[in-house]
């Protein structure tokens, strides 16, 4: 059963809730509603309460103009308040970019794992390609354009152009496009052209796991030893032989020795 939670810009936010114990909050990344997570909150039920939901402007969420990365910080504090006022909080790729910027805004977040949160290095170069793809897919976005959009990020990914024309084919894929811009913005790709938001990770004093998989690409794992290093709680966790797409019974057993650690003083 779909519950809802209305955020504070009145945006009503879907969400299942599944589990019992403390709470858990799983934020899926770019072209993720709740399906895609559903797999790790279900492991996670056996030992948490766990809410998964539909990022805004996904799935059954709503979705109210114009974007700001704080309106999605004000979906999580709704999710966090009807959870009971706090909760630890997973987030996967870009999830885990909102997670960070959430945790740093002061919500109440108990433990946080970030999940190869897709930040890239401060070369001016990369920072350049960073800005210019945000801003094409957000063109095509604008203009409708949305398997052009896409298949834009996906072969900038690497992905094998065949495939960036099937997954631009998609219908779900296409639905769920125009919220693409939001994952750039929360990456911050439009404005530090992708890098760490370092001076903010060094303000989060809660405890840290940022996860990266020895089968993804190196920048994965770099962004997360990078990131673990500037978070003053931080630990970095290598998922042996796992990619960007990781599965749930990999992950569960993984991050549940820090969501079921004693708080510290």
């Amino acid at each position: 059963m779909t519950h809802f939670v209305t955020s504070a810009d009145g945006t009503r936010i879907a969400f299942d809730r599944v589990g019992r114990g403390p709470a858990v909050v799983v934020i899926g990344g770019m072209f993720c509603a709740r399906p895609a997570t559903r797999d790790l909150a279900e492991q996670l039920a056996a030992r948490f309460t766990v809410l998964n939901y539909d990022r805004r402007g996904r799935g059954e969420s709503g979705d109210t103009p114009p974007y700001a990365v704080r309106r999605e910080i004000e979906d999580l504090a709704a999710l966090i308040t009807e959870a009971g006022g706090s909760a630890a909080v997973y987030g996967h790729s870009s999830g885990a970019g909102l997670a960070l910027e959430a945790a740093a805004a002061g919500l109440p977040i108990t433990k946080l794992v970030l999940h190869e949160p897709p930040y890239g290095s401060d070369d001016e170069e990369e920072k350049r390609t960073a800005r210019d793809l945000a801003e094409n897919v957000r063109a095509a976005i604008e203009d409708d354009r949305r398997a052009d959009a896409i298949k834009l990020f996906f072969t900038a990914s690497g992905m094998p152009p065949e495939m960036a024309e099937g997954a631009a084919a998609d219908p779900d894929m296409q639905a769920i496009a125009p919220t693409m811009p939001y994952d750039f913005e929360v990456m911050g790709d439009t404005t530090r052209g992708g890098a760490i938001p370092e001076a903010l990770a060094r303000t989060i004093t809660v405890p840290t796991q940022v996860l990266a998989g020895g089968a993804s690409p190196p920048f994965f794992r770099d962004a997360a030893t990078r990131l673990a290093d500037l978070l003053p709680n931080g630990e970095y966790t290598l998922l042996e032989g796992q990619d960007h797409a990781a599965p749930a019974d990999k992950v569960a057993p993984l991050i549940t020795p820090l969501l079921t650690a004693a708080p510290q003083h």
